[in-house]
């Protein structure tokens, strides 16, 4: 378990285990890769970061996690799994959410990415990108580190 401040200061808790701090968490977040690059998305609002967004009535947090990639990227999943949840204890309560790395089979093309402008694909994540203000916040604490990390040295699955 790791707990650190994110860009807001704001303490978070990570986790590797198995939904250790709610079974129905609110809130997903996915590490996508596509023809061995980096799939993001550029939220009109906070910049370049991973597709990620809230569950729904009656949807899973997995099915959420699909939903949102296709809605922000037009990605289509070809392979999901789940890496992490974490908690965010921020002014206005807390946070829950699940982190998932997924695997793109396809792009298409949408007549809307929703908040976001779309797809962003990129070879590696800048070193920088703590102070890259092309950035998301998302991508500027420690969950991106250890997430990447995690998935690049994990042998269970497809990590890349």
């Amino acid at each position: 378990m790791y707990r650190f401040t994110d860009y807001y200061r704001n303490e978070v808790t990570l986790s590797f285990d198995n939904h250790p701090f709610s079974r129905n968490p609110k809130h997903v977040w996915i590490i996508c890769c596509y023809r061995n690059k980096w799939l993001l998305t550029k939220h009109k609002e906070r910049g370049i970061e991973f597709p990620g967004g809230k569950v729904e009535k009656n949807e899973t947090a997995q099915e959420a996690a699909v939903r949102e990639v296709m809605e922000e990227t037009g990605g289509t999943v070809k392979s999901i799994r789940y890496i992490a949840q974490y908690i965010v204890a921020g002014k206005g309560g807390k946070i829950t959410k699940n982190v998932y790395f997924a695997t793109i089979d396809k792009l298409m093309p949408q007549d809307t990415y929703y908040e976001t402008e779309g797809p962003v694909q990129i070879s590696s994540i800048p070193m920088n990108v703590k102070r890259n203000m092309q950035y998301s916040f998302i991508m500027k604490d420690d969950v991106l580190k250890y997430c990447l990390t995690f998935i690049r040295t994990d042998k269970t699955g497809d990590g890349e």
